[in-house]
């Protein structure tokens, strides 16, 4: 989860992310490459003194600016293009959770296994011990970790948005449309977030807490509700 004086982003927790974290270091490279670059070029235009009067244009230099760009986008199109890709892929899911938004809460199906169903509240001040204030639920959503999951997202009255920055998922919850998308986690823990869409007063007090376990904790679990 996010803390005090993080500038970058929080840490992978599944493949999906790891793609991104990569993606953004990327084209931050870049970025920095060619904001350094015209900053010189900026620079040394001001101080020099020196110029010729008997230059009218240059093909090649128009030829070089036009084609570097071109180029330098294509290098940038490539992984968006694949990462993209990679987060509609739905391939052989072992299990699907449909996550529910409400004004202003989250419920969770689990259909695969004899319909369990529940909802997720924040917790209150006066309910939490050692807790995350305005993170934590008194039911989480267990996942188990190393494990394709489909995750089907709707919503019951306005538009919300299911998101977990670690897990790289940021889905909206559309009334009358179900959107899915592929969930894998690929270590335990606690992962955190947020409605990320503005859906009314109380928007930032609908969080998310995914509980990523092993299999068997997580039949476990299954059995245990």
């Amino acid at each position: 989860m996010a803390t005090w004086s993080m500038f970058m982003t929080q840490d992978a927790s599944s493949p999906i992310m790891e793609q991104l974290i990569f993606f953004h270091d990327y084209s931050m490279m870049i970025i920095i490459s060619i904001t350094i670059l015209i900053s010189y070029l900026m620079y040394s235009l001001m101080k020099n003194k020196l110029y010729n009067r008997f230059m009218l244009e240059s093909q090649m230099i128009e030829i070089i600016w036009t084609i570097t760009p071109m180029v330098i986008l294509i290098f940038m199109a490539i992984p968006s293009l694949m990462i993209l890709y990679l987060t509609d892929e739905m391939k052989n899911p072992m299990l699907s959770i449909k996550a529910i938004g409400h004004q202003w809460y989250w419920s969770y199906e689990y259909s695969d296994f004899k319909s369990i169903e529940f909802d997720s509240f924040m917790l209150n001040d006066s309910e939490k011990i050692d807790q995350f204030r305005l993170l934590d639920t008194d039911n989480h959503m267990v996942i188990p970790f190393n494990t394709n999951i489909r995750l089907i997202i709707n919503s019951t009255d306005v538009i919300h948005s299911w998101t977990v920055p670690s897990l790289g998922i940021k889905v909206d919850a559309t009334p009358g449309r179900i959107n899915q998308i592929l969930l894998m986690s690929n270590r335990p823990g606690l992962f955190y977030g947020q409605c990320s869409e503005i859906c009314g007063a109380n928007h930032s007090f609908m969080p998310i807490v995914v509980e990523s376990n092993s299999l068997k904790m997580f039949n476990n679990w299954l059995n245990n509700k």
